[in-house]
């Protein structure tokens, strides 16, 4: 399978799936066919805090002709804030799309925790994983919520994280784990990692953008 990512959403993440595909398909002694095209985080992040999940969805759908006709077989949005207008863009997209939602509905259920916490933007957190269900979801408390989405969008779009801005995520999963009893925190954000690095942490914290790369390669490879 020729694989299509829409990256950009940002820079970070696309980083990780790029560099995490590579390892897989090396390891598995498999040639990689890949094209990533190139989205505008900042126009996505507006779309994703107005709720504009059609739009989206339209500029999402030609970069999904762009690389259909690039020679893709499938596409994956290398982005969980951008999964919001996921189910809008299988309407309409010209590809089959192999979305992160299923891939960390069964990581979950297989991983064998009760309960998970997760930070990302908003629309991931209030979601609760975009309706994950094998596992119970929990979020930051209320008057944390804004914050942390804020916090998180400025990550993404820079493509670094500062001392600063670690020591606020490594807080923040500590919260989630110690005041909600969550056994794992999910990187409900692509571009955490970024910030969790060099975490030393008492619990698991669990990389969506790794478990989305996961089954795009097993897809992939099928």
């Amino acid at each position: 399978m020729h694989i299509g990512l829409i990256g950009g959403v940002g820079p970070a993440a696309t980083e990780v799936y790029y560099r995490a595909l590579v390892r897989a398909y090396a390891a598995a002694k498999r040639r990689l066919a890949l094209t990533i095209v190139h989205a505008d985080a900042r126009e996505m992040i507006a779309n994703l805090e107005a709720g504009r999940a059609a739009e989206q969805a339209a500029i999402f759908a030609d970069y999904v002709d762009q690389l259909r006709a690039g020679g893709c077989d499938a596409v994956a949005v290398t982005s969980m804030g951008g999964h919001f207008c996921i189910a809008e863009l299988e309407k309409i997209s010209s590809l089959p799309l192999l979305s992160a939602v299923p891939a960390l509905n069964s990581h979950l259920a297989a991983y064998g925790v009760r309960r998970v916490g997760v930070l990302g933007t908003r629309a991931v957190m209030q979601s609760r994983l975009y309706g994950v269900d094998s596992v119970e979801v929990v979020i930051p408390a209320d008057d944390e919520l804004d914050t942390v989405h804020s916090a998180y969008v400025t990550l993404a779009a820079s493509g670094h994280a500062t001392a600063e801005q670690c020591a606020y995520f490594h807080e923040a999963a500590r919260k989630l784990h110690e005041e909600q009893k969550a056994d794992a925190v999910v990187l409900g954000g692509t571009d955490l990692s970024i910030a969790f690095h060099e975490a030393d942490l008492s619990f698991p914290v669990l990389d969506s953008a790794l478990i989305h790369v996961e089954a795009i390669a097993r897809a992939a490879m099928q």
